[in-house]
C-alpha cells in the first residue's frame, strides 16, 4: 500500500512524501521562494533571435526570458531541423503560444516549446499531431495493443482534416474503462480549446501572460499513483485537503482514502530523521561499502566504494566486488528518486573485469529504474566502468 503524507509547517513550507510499505520513496519540498514553472502555458513574446544557434529567447513574464530551440518549433517528430531557418519561423516581438518543458535552473532560464502536452488521469493529449504512443512502463504486448486500439477508436471520432490530436496512454489507463479514457480525452480537448481562446484574446495586446498553471508536484504524484492500487493520503492542512478532494473527486474511491489530521506529521510519523539523511553526501550500504553523491553544475557524480566490506572468504575478489556493486545499484536507484536527481548522471563502479558482471549490473539497474515514475535512460558503460545515464526531474 502507498501512503502520501503532506505536511505544512508554521512557515508555510509544504513537504510531500511518498511511502510504499513503510519505505520513503519520493520527497518534494515547497516554500514561498520555490517556483515551479514546468507545464505552465504562456502567451510569450519573442525578444531575441540567435540565428547562429537556431534559437530564440521568449519573454514569458517570469524573472528570466525562456530559451527555445528550433526543434521546439518545427513539427513534432521531424528530424530534419537543419532544413529549417529559425528566422523564417519566428520574428522579434511576435506573440507565441509556448509551454515550459524544463524549469529554470541555476543561471539558466526555463526551456519552452510550441509542442503542448496536457496531462489527464489516463492520457496525455498532444494537439496538432496524429500519433498514439503507449507508456513505456506498460510492457505487456497484449495490453499495449488493446490500449492502442482503444485510442484509435476514440480519436477516429474526434480527428478531422482541420483538427487533430494525438495521445499518450498513461500507465493508469491499463485499469480504466474505455468510457473513462474517452471522457478523459474529451476533458483535455475542452481544456485545450479554453487555452486557445485565452491566447487568441491576448494576441492584440502583445504582452506576455500565463494562460494555464501546469501540474503541481502534488497533482502529478496523486494522478500517477492513485489510479493504480490502494493509496492513503494524510494531510495536516485544510486548504490542501480541500484541493486534494477536488483533484480526486472522480477517482476510484475504493482505492483512495484521504485523512485530515492536526499537528505536525513530521513528528507524528518521525520523518525528520529520514529527511536529514537524504541531504548526506555519503550513504552506507548494508554490506559495509558506501556510495557518495556529488552534484556539480554539469552533472551528478556517484562513486561506489568497498569501505569496510571485506567479503566472504569463500568468494574470490571479483565476487566480492560484484556484491558491493550489486547492493550499490539498488541503493542508487532509490536515491535518484528520493533526491529527485536529474540531468546527466555518471556512476563510478568498482572496476569489474568480467563483461558478464557488467551485463548483470546493467540489467539490475534497468529493473530498479522501472520503479521510478520519472523518465530515465541508461546510456551504458564506458571503458573505465563509468555508467552514464540521464533522468528527468519530477
Amino acid at each position: 500500500m502507498k501512503e502520501i503524507l503532506i505536511n505544512e509547517d508554521e512557515n508555510n513550507k509544504i513537504t510531500t512524501v511518498l511511502f510504499e510499505n513503510g519505505n520513503m520513496l519520493e520527497v518534494y519540498e515547497q516554500d514561498e521562494d520555490s517556483i515551479n514553472l514546468e507545464g505552465n502555458i504562456y502567451c510569450g513574446i519573442v525578444r531575441n533571435i540567435l540565428p547562429g544557434m537556431q534559437s530564440a529567447f521568449i519573454d514569458i513574464d517570469e524573472k528570466k526570458n525562456a530559451f527555445m530551440h528550433i526543434k521546439d518549433i518545427i513539427p513534432k517528430g521531424s528530424n530534419k531541423s537543419e532544413e529549417y531557418n529559425i528566422q523564417d519561423l519566428v520574428k522579434a516581438n511576435m506573440p507565441i503560444l509556448v509551454q515550459v518543458k524544463k524549469d529554470a535552473e541555476h543561471q539558466k532560464g526555463a526551456r519552452v516549446s510550441k509542442h503542448i502536452n496536457l496531462t489527464g488521469k489516463f492520457t496525455v493529449l498532444m494537439p496538432d499531431v496524429d500519433f498514439i504512443t503507449i507508456s513505456r512502463k506498460i510492457e505487456d504486448k497484449e495490453q499495449e495493443e488493446k490500449l492502442k486500439k482503444i485510442a484509435e477508436r476514440i480519436l477516429k471520432n474526434i480527428n478531422t482534416k482541420d483538427e487533430k490530436y494525438g495521445v499518450i496512454m498513461r500507465t493508469a489507463s491499463v485499469n480504466a474503462k474505455e468510457t473513462e479514457i474517452e471522457e478523459d480525452i474529451h476533458n483535455l480537448i475542452k481544456l485545450w480549446k479554453d487555452i486557445l481562446s485565452k491566447y487568441n484574446e491576448q494576441l492584440k495586446n502583445k504582452k506576455p501572460i500565463k494562460l494555464y498553471n501546469g501540474d503541481t508536484n502534488l497533482l502529478k504524484l496523486i494522478t500517477s499513483v492513485a489510479n493504480i492500487g490502494k493509496v492513503k493520503i494524510v494531510v495536516n492542512s485544510k486548504k490542501i485537503y480541500d484541493e486534494i478532494k477536488d483533484i480526486t473527486k472522480n477517482f476510484n474511491n475504493a482505492n483512495l482514502r484521504t485523512e485530515l489530521k492536526s499537528g505536525s506529521l513530521m513528528d507524528m510519523y518521525d520523518m525528520q530523521g529520514q529527511l536529514e539523511k537524504i541531504k548526506e553526501r555519503k550513504i552506507w550500504l548494508k554490506c559495509g561499502g558506501f556510495i557518495t553523491i556529488d552534484k556539480t553544475e554539469a552533472l551528478t557524480a556517484i562513486d561506489i566504494n568497498s569501505g569496510k566490506f571485506t567479503g566472504k572468504k569463500s568468494n574470490n575478489k571479483d565476487e566480492n566486488i560484484y556484491k558491493v556493486n550489486e547492493e550499490a545499484t539498488i541503493e542508487i536507484a532509490k536515491q535518484l528518486r528520493l533526491r529527485n536527481i536529474s540531468g546527466i548522471i555518471v556512476i563510478d563502479y568498482i572496476d569489474m573485469k568480467s563483461q558478464e558482471d557488467r551485463d548483470l549490473i546493467y540489467e539490475l539497474f534497468q529493473k530498479e529504474l522501472k520503479k521510478d515514475r520519472s523518465k530515465t535512460q541508461i546510456v551504458g558503460f564506458t571503458k573505465l566502468d563509468l555508467l552514464e545515464m540521464t533522468r528527468k526531474k519530477l
